[in-house]
C-alpha cells in the first residue's frame, strides 16, 4: 500500500511539474481577468457558445472515443506518400501582389493592399504538447520562422496546440507588429515575452479600425483551453476587410445560425476560409461536417471556399484526404467554386479563375 500512494505522489509530482512548461502558457488574470468578467459571453467562470455546445455529443464518452481511437483499425489515416508541396519565397513577394500562401491544417500567410497577415501558424511539427504525439506529415514542414517578412498582423482563432504554437509563436516575437486574438488568449502571449502594447484581445462582435484595414472579430462554435484550463479564453472568427475585399477567416468552428448572420452583416466575402478534417460525429458541435462547410460558405454568401483544417496532421479517424474528397464533392454539387492550393503554392486573391489540381486523390 505504501508503494502504491508512492508512485501514485510521484505521478502527481512530475505531472505538476510538466505542466509548469512554458509551452502550456499562463491563465488570464488581474486586469486582464477582470475585463474577461465584463463579456456577456462569460458566465459562470468560463466561456460560453451561443448555443448549447457539448465537447462531446449525446450518445458519446471520452472512454469510448479512446478505445476507438487507438485498439480500433482506421485505414489511411496518414498519407502512403508525400503529398505535393511547394514553397514560395515570402521574402521576395511584389508588395503590389495580393496572395495567400497555406501551410497545410490552419496556418497561412495573406498578403493584401500591402499589409501581411499570418494566421495560426504551427511550424514546429508537432500539434501537443507531449513531444513527438502528433507529429505533421512527412514532408509538409516546408517553413519556418526565417521564411517570413515582418509580419503586420498576427491573427489567431484560439488557444489550442494546432492553432496557438508555443515554439513558432516565440520564434517569431521580433517581426509581429500587432497581435489580435480573443479575450484572454494575450495571457499567453505576455507570458511569452510579448509586449503588452502589441497585444489586441477582442470579444465577439467587435472591430478594428485601421483605416484602410477593418478587422471584425466575429463568433464561432468551439471551445479553448490548454493544461487543465477549458474555457478560460475566447474563440473567434475574423473579418478581414480592405477597400476592395472581404476575407473571412473561420478559425475553428460548429454549424450553426451564427454564419448567416455574419453572411448578412459582414458578407458577401470574396473568400471564405472555413475549417473542413479533424470531425467526428462525436464531435459533431464543434467541427464542421464537409457538407457543412459547403453550406456555410453557402451562408456566409461567398464567392469561393477555402477548406483548411487538413493534411497535416492526424487528430481525428477519418483518412486523411477524405475532407478534401468530400467538401470537393459537396461544392461541385452546390456549384460553390473552391480554392484547393497544395501546401507553399501561392493563391492569387485578384484572379477568381485560378484553378487547382485534385492533388489529394492518391
Amino acid at each position: 500500500m505504501i508503494i502504491f500512494f508512492g508512485i501514485n505522489l510521484l505521478v502527481v509530482i512530475a505531472g505538476f511539474l510538466y505542466l509548469q512548461q512554458p509551452i502550456f502558457g499562463k491563465a488570464p488574470s488581474g486586469e486582464r481577468l477582470e475585463r474577461i468578467k465584463l463579456s456577456p459571453h462569460f458566465k459562470s467562470g468560463r466561456f460560453e457558445n451561443l448555443s448549447n455546445t457539448p465537447g462531446l455529443s449525446e450518445g458519446y464518452s471520452y472512454a469510448g472515443i479512446i478505445y476507438n481511437q487507438y485498439f480500433k483499425s482506421h485505414p489511411n489515416r496518414e498519407p502512403q506518400k508525400l503529398i505535393p508541396t511547394t514553397k514560395t519565397d515570402l521574402l521576395q513577394l511584389d508588395p503590389e501582389e495580393n496572395v495567400l500562401v497555406w501551410f497545410g491544417h490552419s496556418s497561412y500567410f495573406m498578403q493584401l493592399e500591402g499589409k501581411t497577415f499570418l494566421v495560426d501558424p504551427v511550424l514546429s511539427g508537432n500539434a501537443s504538447p507531449v513531444p513527438g504525439s502528433l507529429k505533421a506529415y512527412k514532408g509538409t514542414d516546408r517553413y519556418i520562422v526565417e521564411d517570413f517578412p515582418e509580419i503586420d498582423y498576427l491573427l489567431i482563432s484560439h488557444d489550442h496546440y494546432d492553432h496557438l504554437d508555443y515554439t513558432t509563436i516565440v520564434g517569431l516575437r521580433d517581426k509581429v507588429k500587432t497581435v489580435v486574438c480573443g479575450l484572454g488568449v494575450g495571457s499567453h502571449f505576455e507570458y511569452w515575452g510579448y509586449a503588452p502594447n502589441v497585444i489586441i484581445e477582442n470579444d465577439w462582435n467587435e472591430t478594428l479600425d485601421f483605416g484602410d484595414l477593418k478587422i471584425h472579430t466575429t463568433t464561432a462554435r468551439h471551445f479553448s483551453g490548454r493544461a487543465l484550463s477549458r474555457n478560460n479564453t475566447l474563440w473567434l472568427s475574423y473579418v478581414v476587410e480592405t477597400p476592395n475585399r472581404k476575407i473571412y477567416v473561420g478559425g475553428d468552428s460548429g454549424y450553426e445560425s451564427h454564419l448567416a448572420e455574419i453572411g448578412n452583416i459582414h458578407g458577401p466575402f470574396d473568400l471564405a476560409i472555413l475549417d473542413n478534417g479533424q470531425y467526428n460525429v462525436a464531435w459533431k458541435e464543434i467541427h464542421f461536417k464537409p457538407e457543412e462547410v459547403v453550406q456555410a460558405a453557402i451562408d456566409l454568401r461567398a464567392k469561393r471556399l477555402m477548406p483548411v483544417h487538413s493534411s497535416k496532421f492526424s487528430l481525428a479517424m477519418h483518412p486523411w484526404n477524405e475532407p478534401l474528397s468530400e467538401v470537393y464533392k459537396f461544392s461541385q454539387e452546390q456549384n460553390v467554386p473552391v480554392v484547393t492550393p497544395i501546401i507553399g503554392e501561392k493563391v492569387m486573391l485578384d484572379d477568381d479563375t485560378q484553378l487547382f489540381n485534385q492533388w489529394w486523390i492518391e
